[in-house]
């Protein structure tokens, strides 16, 4: 129930990004679909993840026969000169050739070799949730870099607006101040307004420019032209609920719930390390003269062989107090990483409460000053108000409207802030119309320690297909 719940409240989010565009406009889907393909940070993390993966094949490959081989080839040559030689230089020359193997097997150690298997496989959980948390940082970066977009370019458009508007008053401004109604003052007033005017255009150009090129950072290319939702995606009606989920389902409290884990499997690891371990060796060698065919030697052993700690200075029990400690430093980290996840939720409801509230105090703000203005410019007409009543009013309409621009994009940031910080913000979530990175794939292929087999070919196809040779 509570995941069909989840997904009923991402419904109106996935539709909102799923709705229909012109063939060249962007979508905030595309953005988010093109953060994916392209984030360096999340091929970064994969390969993080994959080498995590190796850390598994490698434990269990402690588990198995180890096999070696030597071979090698010797010329001895010596001289000598001694009573027994009459005092006379001799040599001697021998030539030959062994080859050898030698096979080891480790029988039993207290299972502190599966223990290492053991956490191997919670780092490569950890590393996976440790992946969904980058994923979602990277969609939101998307999401955001969207909507800054969206907000300097209504900015730009109302400034350019505005710019109009203040030409004309200022021609309006003259043309009265030709025919006696207002003085020179009244001309200034609406000059000074039409540079501060030109300047503010300025920066509000110059912000869309960043914004473009944050939006290339965060998707991997420039923004075309941009269709917003229709509607903001939907959240849970309260913040405990969105607490309960994110407590439940938020990959950075998973990650570090496989961490303590881990912390709490290398105790034991290290307790195991002060016993004795069982190994099975042998060795076969041949050895053969060169220079006579016939001088050959073989030899072989078998052996059981047992060896363990008598005496280490203090070393392994200081181990196993380390190992506690770092237990103990992962559980604060948990509680830590608990209550930032609640804080992260309650803050971004807080956000979108603001947002909307600034909504329906901004439509409202609107309207009054567009009353106001109207008013204003009309009375002005009428030699009943000033060129700077007119000026003011005009300001007062576009802080409104632009206030109003900045609490609609708000509120969409804001509320998929709220879905990231229940740790919903992903693809899969979404259900975003791009091929998703399954980390099982890799696993499975490396889990066995393959080498040579067609389980290894299959792995060595995967790596060509992710560029890695």
């Amino acid at each position: 129930m509570a995941a069909r719940r989840i997904r009923t409240w991402l419904a109106a989010g996935a539709a909102a990004l799923a709705l229909g565009a012109p063939a060249m406009a962007d979508t905030l889907a595309d953005a988010m679909v093109g953060a994916y393909r392209t984030s360096g940070l999340l091929e970064q993390n994969r390969a993080v993840l994959r080498a995590a993966d190796e850390d598994v094949a490698q434990a269990i490959a402690e588990l198995r026969p180890v096999l070696n081989w030597t071979a090698d080839i010797t010329r001895q040559f010596q001289t000598s000169r001694s009573s027994q030689t009459l005092n006379t230089v001799q040599g001697s020359v021998t030539n030959s050739g062994s080859i050898g193997l030698s096979a080891q097997w480790l029988l039993f150690d207290f299972g502190r070799t599966r223990l290492g298997i053991d956490v191997a496989k919670e780092s490569v959980l950890a590393a996976r949730h440790g992946l969904v948390s980058v994923e979602q940082q990277v969609l939101l970066r998307a999401v955001q870099a969207f909507w800054e977009v969206r907000r300097a370019q209504q900015t730009v458009d109302l400034r350019q607006n505005n710019l109009r508007l203040i030409e004309q008053e200022l021609q309006a401004a003259r043309d009265r101040f030709e025919v006696g109604e207002v003085t020179r003052t009244d001309v200034a007033l609406a000059e000074a307004r039409l540079a501060e005017t030109r300047s503010q255009l300025a920066i509000a150009q110059g912000n869309l420019v960043i914004a473009i090129e944050e939006y290339l950072g965060a998707v991997g290319r420039r923004p075309g032209d941009l269709v917003v939702p229709r509607t903001v995606p939907s959240v849970p009606a309260t913040v405990d609920q969105a607490t309960q989920t994110a407590l439940r389902l938020h990959p950075d409290i998973i990650a570090q719930q496989h961490a303590v884990t881990v912390a709490e499997l290398s105790i034991k690891i290290a307790e195991a390390a002060m016993k004795p371990t069982v190994s099975l060796g042998g060795t076969l060698g041949y050895t053969r003269n060169l220079d006579d065919s016939d001088v050959f030697s073989r030899s072989g052993s078998v052996g059981i062989e047992a060896s363990g700690p008598i005496y280490q200075g203090g070393a392994l029990s200081s181990l196993v107090r380390q190992s506690m400690a770092r237990r103990d430093q992962e559980r604060a980290v948990l509680l830590t990483t608990t209550r930032q996840v609640r804080q992260n939720v309650a803050n971004a409801y807080v956000q979108l409460q603001v947002a909307r509230s600034s909504i329906s105090s901004g439509n409202n703000q609107v309207s009054a000053a567009q009353v106001a203005f109207d008013g204003v410019r009309e009375e002005a007409t009428l030699g009943a108000r000033t060129t700077l009543d007119v000026l003011d009013a005009e300001q007062d309409l576009l802080d409104a409207r632009t206030l109003l621009i900045s609490a609609q994009v708000d509120e969409y940031i804001a509320a998929y802030t709220v879905i990231a910080s229940m740790g919903l913000l992903t693809v899969e979530q979404l259900d975003l119309p791009v091929q998703r990175y399954d980390p099982s794939v890799y696993y499975n292929l490396v889990k066995d320690a393959p080498t040579l087999s067609s389980q290894g070919e299959d792995l060595d196809r995967v790596l060509r297909a992710l560029g890695k040779q």
